[in-house]
């Protein structure tokens, strides 16, 4: 089953002719099965955060269709794109994005309280994604008490706290090191085979997207390619690591 389909997404900006405006995507299309983890990686300037933005709706497309469930988000009011992303998609920062006045408990609560959920299916809620996650026993810590990888475990299961159709991940390993970038992608992992979750993760990091079932590549706005995971992680990341060489660009980490 589809739970993504991107269609011929064009954003361009500013500027009333070619000449002063900036074609950020050309024309990019894919699909995201149910169930999949999907990385999208490509050079710095590529269009890898202009198009995570157009397919969660933060930004507008300039031209081109993002479907989530067969429902074109694109033809959304504000107000029916705000509640559509309150239950249908959960989203993970770089920054982990969480509430410092806020306890880790109350953070992931949060999507739960805004959709009016019972204190009791909240409780359960939280215990179950706290403890898959092995959080539980600081669930009444505060951000700033806690390490930036327990943070980002946080982020995660506020991210799957209303159980949405697909979880959108910006750079998500991006500002921790290199043990607790190992652990957030086990969690994505295990939110993928043990939850069935449907992730898309933007990364520059081979390791991160060596964790990934399915691999896309953009350059300059436009898809460039596209890579199966076949064999072991190691054998996957040898393979994103020379699709990378090829598409050219910045260095990337290992």
């Amino acid at each position: 089953m589809e739970i993504l389909k991107a269609r011929d997404l064009t954003k361009i900006y500013g500027g009333e002719n070619e000449e002063e405006s900036t074609r950020a995507l050309n024309g990019i299309s894919f699909n995201v099965d149910s169930g999949e983890l999907v990385g999208i990686m490509g050079p710095s300037g590529s269009g890898k955060t202009t198009l995570l933005n157009m397919l969660c709706g933060i930004d507008k497309l300039t031209s081109g269709q993002v479907s989530i469930n067969d429902k074109d988000i694109c033809e959304m009011s504000k107000n029916e794109l705000a509640l559509f992303r309150r239950k249908e998609i959960g989203y993970v920062f770089q920054d982990f994005n969480l509430l410092d006045s806020l306890s880790l408990k109350e953070n992931i609560m949060l999507p739960m309280i805004l959709d009016k959920k019972s204190p009791g299916e909240m409780e359960k809620k939280v215990k179950e994604l706290m403890n898959l996650f092995e959080i539980y026993n600081i669930a009444n810590k505060y951000p700033y008490n806690i390490s930036g990888g327990q943070q980002q475990r946080v982020a995660v299961s506020r991210a799957l706290a209303n159980s949405p159709s697909i979880i959108f991940a910006d750079e998500p390993t991006g500002n921790l090191d290199s043990k607790s970038s190992k652990g957030i992608m086990e969690c994505f992992k295990k939110m993928n085979l043990e939850l069935k979750a449907t992730i898309l993760v933007v990364t520059h990091d081979v390791f991160a997207a060596s964790y990934c079932n399915r691999v896309l590549f953009i350059k300059d706005g436009k898809m460039h390619s596209e890579i199966i995971k076949k064999g072991t992680r190691k054998e996957f990341s040898d393979s994103i690591f020379n699709s990378l060489a090829v598409l050219g660009g910045e260095s990337y980490d290992l």
